[in-house]
């Protein structure tokens, strides 16, 4: 007869939660097994069998902010309209870092030199703005000019969302995000050139 599974991946999804939370606060030192165990209500051995030990639970933190993000922006709808689509993937760009602020943080700012950011999960959410960037260009998809448009449209999403998490962009939300927007909107000559 099976044993019965204990550590799910509802457990699993809770360890990557109180992790995320941890790290983004105090940085990987800050981590604790034993504090994140107990903040999940489960135990150390919990960690262990999910994960492997603490290096392999701030990966699995730092793939999980990927994976959410590669998500928002797989939901973004493709239209006739390659520029009103590169516009969307800003939108939600800032939306998934004010849904998940601390895993954004922790896959572009928290994480130190003594911890090495993996290189993998960045390159498919890259992709996928430089597709759209060389869509609205009409140019091929490669490393050339659609690639330089888009880390140039990324360094700009990334600086506006980075200070309005760290609350130096006045206003309300609906006025940050308007703000927000008509930036992009009026960095059209970024993706052309």
């Amino acid at each position: 007869m099976a044993r019965p599974r204990t550590h799910d991946e509802s457990l699993r999804t809770r360890l990557l939660e109180e992790a995320s939370h941890v790290i983004a606060s105090s940085g990987p030192q800050g981590l604790s097994l034993r504090g994140v165990a107990g903040s999940a209500q489960t135990t150390t051995a919990a960690v262990y069998s999910l994960f492997g030990g603490r290096n392999a639970l701030i990966q699995a933190v730092v793939e999980e902010g990927f994976r959410r993000f590669g998500d928002a922006l797989a939901d973004v709808s493709h239209t006739a309209d390659p520029g009103a689509d590169l516009l969307a993937l800003g939108v939600a760009y800032r939306e998934f870092a004010l849904a998940d602020p601390h895993f954004y943080r922790i896959m572009f700012d928290a994480l130190d030199e003594t911890f090495d950011r993996p290189a993998t999960p960045v390159s498919p959410t890259f992709l996928v703005l430089r597709a759209a960037v060389a869509r609205a260009l009409g140019v091929p998809d490669d490393r050339g000019s659609a690639e330089q448009a888009a880390l140039r449209i990324w360094a700009l999403a990334h600086g506006l969302v980075s200070l309005e998490l760290n609350g130096l962009i006045p206003g309300d939300d609906a006025a940050r995000h308007r703000d927000y927007v008509e930036t992009l909107r009026s960095a059209r000559g970024m993706v052309s050139g």
